[in-house]
């Protein structure tokens, strides 16, 4: 097995020219290579997420989430497209093969001879591109698989120094954003970007330090808003809403003091993320900086808060694509912890949503950003209409890119921004309800197998003749944690959300 050149040592200025040397490759890709559906290409997939291992240890089954990427598997169905899909643990041939089993009109084996499977073997928290960076000889196999790297390129969940390094030791470019740049991404970032696009974000202040700075930051908060009753703080690089700490403001004195919030604070700001305490959390608010922000109440009447999102994508050719739009579903202690999504977003305001979204894709496109992103927004209703909020970038791909993925890819459809639907080529409007969190410690009595047979028992596989139906991701949490993720495909919302509740009834039944 051949190993190339020396590598550049990690984090190097030789690395980093390097890199830079492989991405100017990316806009040749993408005129003529992305846009040709014959032409051969290799795609590498790294869905590991490298981010603070304390923050994902608190979400269950976080392990299995590299799983989420693997309706990149749907890449398949280009005839002359490779996938070299890594992992930290071999995933089940029974997941694969359930995948596999979506491309309708391909062959399984003329897909599966398209596909290599690598796996570190190594179940350890520490990030997939860590663990493949520091085993040189699974990194010459990768390099193997991929063939020709002039027309190959690296896709991963986030990015980070280590997303460079191997994109640097495999020799190929990485679609995603330059982590030079994920700045723009924290907390702290975002609100600078919707500053500069001129779009509506929460009172508060960024690149906060510590909790120290953060008081100080809510005394100033409390002199502009006297009645505000809540506050919220966030960790620059918190995930899925599990760095936020919701902060009680109710009830003190008059003007308090910096000092004083400050000897409050352990009483009174409460993190979302289970078994996260204020000690914790305050160990990982020095590490990480973050922001203080007003909490943004909900208007009269039911259903009178939302937290829609738009999908983004920069290419490599520097243009603003819209991609989708979502509204959120959210849980945990105080509402924060994304849980999964509906699309598309609520048309009476996608089109105002689209439009900000768009300023900032603007903003990020002149810093040099690239690749896949979203935008979080409040949404309230006032009595005379809907008032969005920005809330935060997330500058990586998302729990809303695979769901929107796998739409797109098994109806071959398309989102229409004008009116903010989804519609396959005959013109079918589709929507669908997805989730990285149906969970019941029952389901622990099911392998990856008994899934699967209950759907072909059922017919709640997905239909091709149809265009409808559910997508199950996260199979391999199943049988440990009780834990999966769906995706439920129908021609309405109401449709959508009664597949989401037979599926769960069906598994209830089964395993209770």
């Amino acid at each position: 097995m051949t190993h190339p050149t020396e590598l550049p040592a990690r984090g190097s200025r030789a690395e980093r020219e390097s890199f830079q040397d492989l991405q100017t490759r990316l806009p040749g890709l993408f005129r003529n290579v992305f846009s040709h559906r014959a032409t051969p290409r290799t795609v590498v997939v790294c869905p590991g997420l490298s981010l603070d291992p304390q923050v994902l240890a608190k979400v269950a089954g976080v392990r299995h989430y590299e799983e989420r990427m693997l309706s990149m598997l749907m890449l398949l169905r280009l005839p002359a497209t490779r996938v070299v899909f890594l992992s930290s643990e071999p995933i089940s041939t029974t997941v694969i093969d359930y995948y596999l089993s979506l491309l309708h009109g391909v062959p399984s084996g003329h897909a599966r001879a398209r596909l290599t499977l690598l796996s570190t073997h190594d179940a350890t928290p520490i990030s997939l591109t860590r663990k493949l960076l520091d085993r040189p000889r699974l990194l010459a196999r990768v390099r193997q698989a991929i063939g020709e790297p002039a027309n190959a390129h690296l896709s991963v969940f986030n990015t980070s120094a280590d997303e460079v390094s191997l994109a640097v030791a495999l020799g190929i470019p990485l679609y995603a954003c330059d982590p030079a740049l994920a700045h723009w991404g924290s907390k702290s970032g975002s609100r600078k970007a919707f500053r500069a696009a001129d779009v509506p974000m929460a009172d508060g202040a960024e690149d906060l330090r510590d909790l120290a700075e953060a008081a100080e930051a809510l005394a100033a908060l409390l002199a502009r808003k006297p009645m505000l009753q809540r506050a919220v703080v966030k960790l620059n690089d918190g995930f899925s809403g599990d760095g936020n700490a919701l902060v009680d403001l109710s009830g003190l004195a008059a003007a308090p003091t910096a000092a004083a919030l400050h000897d409050a604070l352990p009483a009174r700001l409460r993190p979302e993320a289970d078994g996260l305490d204020f000690d914790a959390y305050a160990a990982l608010f020095a590490r990480h900086g973050g922001i203080v922000e007003a909490w943004v109440e909900g208007g009269v009447g039911p259903d009178a808060k939302r937290s829609p999102s738009v999908q983004l994508r920069i290419n490599p050719l520097g243009e603003v694509e819209l991609i989708s739009t979502h509204e959120q579903v959210l849980g945990g202690r105080t509402g924060q912890v994304f849980l999964g999504s509906r699309f598309p977003a609520d048309p009476v305001y996608a089109g105002t949503l689209q439009e900000m979204a768009l300023r900032v894709g603007g903003v990020l496109r002149d810093q040099g950003v690239i690749g896949r992103f979203s935008i979080d927004f409040v949404s309230a209703w006032s009595g005379s209409g809907w008032q969005h909020t920005a809330i935060e970038i997330n500058l990586r791909k998302g729990g809303t890119t695979l769901p929107y993925q796998m739409l797109q890819f098994l109806t071959d459809g398309s989102y229409h921004a004008s009116d903010a639907t989804f519609r396959t080529p005959l013109g079918q409007p589709r929507c669908y309800y997805a989730t990285d969190n149906l969970v019941n410690p029952n389901y622990r009595r099911l392998v990856p197998q008994d899934l699967i047979d209950l759907l072909v028992e059922h017919r709640m596989h997905f239909d091709e003749t149809r265009q409808q139906g559910l997508v199950f991701n996260l199979i391999g949490a199943l049988s440990e944690y009780g834990k999966l993720g769906l995706v439920c495909i129908a021609e309405t919302p109401q449709a959508a959300d009664d597949q989401f509740i037979q599926a769960r009834d069906l598994l209830d039944r089964e395993t209770r």
